[in-house]
């Protein structure tokens, strides 16, 4: 049973974020969401990254000598691959100062991130749930590897765009009524404050499941076919992300018993986003709301003078 509920988690890890607050302070200390609190003194220089986001960010502040390891799933040329399934002896050997790590890896995985700790190796697991908590956690991120400026111009950054983005958007009229699925076989979609439904509504879409319950306190949701169902007529745009886990298509989508009565479907309003660009805590989110903006409002952003 214990093997079973591991591939479970590990399973749907790729969707998940847990709400769990990440924060840098004035005085360089870091707490994660295990309840760890870091006092950086000096950068950490051997990072391994055991989660795409984390590498991400990385690489947008402006590391590279610095991560001497990524999970199998990021492209970073010359990089050594590492994975929570590798034994305590890999990590031992590489000799990092560093583990950036996610709450999943720190639940399922607790006897190599002891081990790792009893080594002497600093582990520190992060992923925010919120668009708010993300930057807390890009600032968390440039506080542990001496990238505190690069972080706060990301945060600055981010909200500029962010601005100017919603300067459009909020004058749209007549806004699309959107669902946006998340995993397609369950019917769970997002939580109202989730990532995804950021840079949905920031796009200038509304989101038609703000009732979607939270599933264990993540960012995803169980809605389930009745509930799409009763939306029918309302929803203009069907929207579903993609990834690793989750591999949605338009005819599957199309051929799901009932769903042939949703205006969407009926209109060929269907589309299929990258999870990456719409889940992920990292940079590219900004990609995902153009993404978004230019399925439910062609052109509208070029027009309002967004690049």
């Amino acid at each position: 049973m214990k093997i079973i509920n591991s591939i479970i988690i590990i399973f749907f890890s790729a969707f998940l974020f847990w709400a769990v607050p990440v924060q840098s302070s004035a005085g360089n200390v870091v707490t994660d969401a295990g309840g760890r609190s870091i006092q950086v003194d000096t950068p950490f220089t051997r990072v391994i990254s055991l989660y795409g986001a984390h590498t991400r960010n990385l690489k947008t502040l402006g590391l590279d000598a610095e991560i001497i390891g990524i999970c199998p799933m990021d492209k970073w040329a010359g990089k050594p691959e590492y994975c929570y399934h590798d034994g305590l002896e890999k990590f031992l050997a590489a000799r990092p100062d560093l583990v950036l790590i996610r709450p999943m890896i720190d639940q399922a995985y607790a006897a190599l991130v002891k081990g790792m700790e009893k080594a002497g190796i600093i582990v520190v697991s992060l992923q925010p749930g919120s668009v708010d908590e993300m930057f807390d956690y890009w600032l968390a991120l440039g506080t542990l590897t001496g990238k505190g400026d690069q972080a706060r111009q990301m945060v600055s950054s981010f909200k500029d765009e962010i601005a100017g983005i919603t300067a459009v958007t909020r004058a749209l009229p007549d806004k699309k009524q959107v669902y946006f699925e998340a995993i397609h076989s369950r019917m769970k979609t997002f939580t109202p404050g989730s990532m995804a439904i950021f840079a949905l509504e920031t796009a200038g879409g509304v989101n038609l499941a703000q009732d979607a319950p939270s599933v264990r306190g993540t960012n995803i949701a169980f809605y389930g076919k009745e509930r799409i169902l009763s939306h029918a007529h309302e929803i203009d745009v069907y929207l579903a992300q993609k990834g690793a886990m989750n591999q949605p298509t338009i005819e599957m989508i199309k051929d799901e018993p009932g769903f042939d009565v949703i205006r969407a479907v009926k209109e060929n309003q269907i589309f299929i986003v990258d999870e990456k660009i719409v889940s992920r805590p990292t940079m590219d989110l900004l990609k995902g709301i153009h993404t978004i903006a230019d399925i439910l409002y062609p052109g509208v952003l070029e027009r309002g003078g967004i690049q």
